[in-house]
């Protein structure tokens, strides 16, 4: 697929199909497709939208694109607390401990360098101890020992 028509089909109002945003997610993850064509592909969606079918593929491209955690047998309860970082952080870092100490799964996806007040990742990092460099292998065995305070 050539990517330069698939984003001038979205500029145009055309629909991009399923196979279309799996091949987009894939191409742009594996470095495929350079960030401008990506931020042009996505300043066309902002502009059109995007239909049913469109939201439900490239959500599913974009969830498959990742890594998956697997509990096994164990799932606990998840939720999300989404925050945008900066000023209005301040609730994610008290709740999401908070949750978290009752059993419930509370992942979160924590950014850096947002605007003057610094993102999540920031404001955590500031704290002695607190680790935020932790690995999915490190998270599971830390998990497990419920700290994530260095000892």
């Amino acid at each position: 697929m050539i990517v330069s028509t698939l984003i001038e089909r979205k500029r145009h109002g055309l629909s991009l199909t399923e196979d279309e945003w799996r091949f987009l997610v894939r191409a742009y993850t594996e470095g495929d497709v350079p960030d401008y064509q990506m931020a042009a592909l996505l300043m066309a969606v902002v502009l059109r939208g995007l239909d049913d079918i469109e939201l439900g593929a490239l959500t599913d491209a974009m969830s498959a694109s990742g890594k998956r955690l697997e509990f096994g047998d164990h799932v606990p309860p998840r939720v999300d607390k989404h925050s945008t970082g900066g000023v209005g952080d301040k609730v994610s870092i008290v709740l999401a401990p908070l949750v978290a100490s009752v059993g419930v799964a509370v992942p979160m996806i924590s950014g850096r360098g947002l605007g003057h007040t610094g993102g999540t990742l920031d404001k955590l990092q500031a704290i002695p101890g607190f680790r935020v460099d932790l690995s999915v292998e490190a998270g599971s065995r830390e998990r497990s020992a419920r700290s994530i305070w260095e000892p």
